[in-house]
């Protein structure tokens, strides 16, 4: 027999969660808004060591006390909301057809949007039984970490892939915090861990997973994908046919193993965004980019590092059918990142067209930075070729 709620809050909390599933939430958590101390050390070394990927929010105190975010916190409300990891009937790459991929958080409608919309829900639902409750919410962008909220509100564990994971749910989820001044009694954090697992940190692509729960954003897969610029031909090469993100990560962890989900119907891939075909992309004006990728999430650096990470990705695959469009970019495209990217690119593909693409470029390119990846691609096309 369910023992009788001892206040007001109690209640209130047994009511949020019992309509969780109505409001499309999957899971939901409670904690206090004590300050994450043990977060500050964490924070501060991972910034000395360079780890940071810029993305965060620069003010260490912010992300470690929710009072600063709102007066008068007394408890945080941590929700997660699953997304698709698996695709119906998804296209296939082939020859002269090549294609990209998205990670799997950019599979359907942006997650900011949905899990806006969930929290709104969750809002609106709270004020209808205490009108007067001050609530702030917070969709990735907020100050406080997502995942430290989502571990001691009893969501999941922190991974040693850095992501976390539910015993229910596994990593493929969507976090969100609210920060209120109502006084929820706290849930308990999960005691369950990877145990001795390493499989995350051995399949890491570049190695950014620098130890158990510790990440080099700097060289993780995921944030090279969103900078801007041109990359190294080490990562480049280890970023593959990624346009967005990288799940290598969640997919080899077992914990993740038989957990697909597929009812959250606004967060359904459309496969021809999800894998699109890699030379269309070079085309896109910023127009049109906007009209197909728009409404995802991996639209919000823009078009220039997906249609950079495209150029990587024919390289890479030594598709010898894009040689005639990546000339053309070559000799025209105002971009340098993309020259330069296209110079490694052609040096992957080989071949004559290759070289002598290469060559033109040479006769007319005045940035230094493409002129010496220009050089580089010759000398490997010529020794290809001797």
């Amino acid at each position: 027999m369910i023992p009788s709620p001892t206040s007001r809050w109690e209640q209130l909390k047994l009511e949020i969660k019992a309509a969780a599933p109505s409001l499309g939430i999957d899971d939901i958590g409670f904690t206090t808004a004590d300050p994450f101390l043990f977060l500050k050390e964490v924070l501060e070394e991972h910034r000395r060591k360079g780890y940071e990927s810029g993305f965060e929010e620069p003010d260490l105190e912010k992300r470690i006390n929710p009072s600063l975010t709102l007066e008068g916190a007394r408890s945080i409300i941590a929700i997660s909301v699953t997304y698709h990891s698996k695709m119906e009937n998804p296209p296939k790459s082939e020859p002269g057809q090549y294609r990209g991929i998205m990670a799997r958080s950019a599979w359907g409608r942006d997650y900011h949007y949905v899990l806006r919309d969930r929290m709104q829900r969750l809002e609106d639902f709270i004020h209808e039984r205490v009108p007067e409750a001050r609530i702030e919410s917070m969709v990735d962008t907020g100050a406080l970490s997502d995942r430290a909220v989502a571990q001691r509100a009893g969501i999941g564990f922190f991974g040693k892939n850095c992501a976390v994971i539910s015993p229910t749910l596994g990593s493929w989820i969507f976090l969100g915090d609210m920060i209120t001044d109502i006084p929820f009694p706290p849930d308990t954090p999960v005691t369950e861990d990877c145990g001795t697992c390493t499989k995350c940190i051995d399949a890491c692509p570049t190695g950014a997973l620098v130890g158990p729960g510790q990440l080099n954003s700097q060289i993780c897969v995921s944030f090279l994908t969103q900078t801007k610029g041109m990359l190294s031909d080490e990562h480049m090469r280890k970023i593959g046919n990624r346009l967005y993100g990288c799940d290598t990560c969640q997919i080899v962890c077992p914990k993740n193993k038989g957990k697909h989900w597929n009812h959250q119907e606004d967060l359904r891939p459309d496969p021809e965004k999800a894998k699109p075909l890699l030379l269309p992309m070079l085309d896109l004006s910023n127009k049109e980019f906007k009209q197909e990728f728009g409404d995802t999430s991996a639209a919000w650096r823009g078009k220039n590092p997906i249609q950079r990470n495209a150029i990587i990705a024919l390289g890479n695959f030594k598709d010898k059918s894009a040689v005639p469009r990546l000339t053309e970019m070559l000799l025209k495209d105002v971009r340098p990142m993309i020259r330069g990217t296209i110079a490694w690119a052609l040096s992957r593909i080989g071949g004559p067209d290759a070289l002598a693409a290469v060559e033109r470029g040479l006769e007319r390119e005045q940035e230094q930075d493409v002129i010496d990846r220009l050089i580089e691609a010759k000398r490997i096309l010529e020794e290809e070729s001797a």
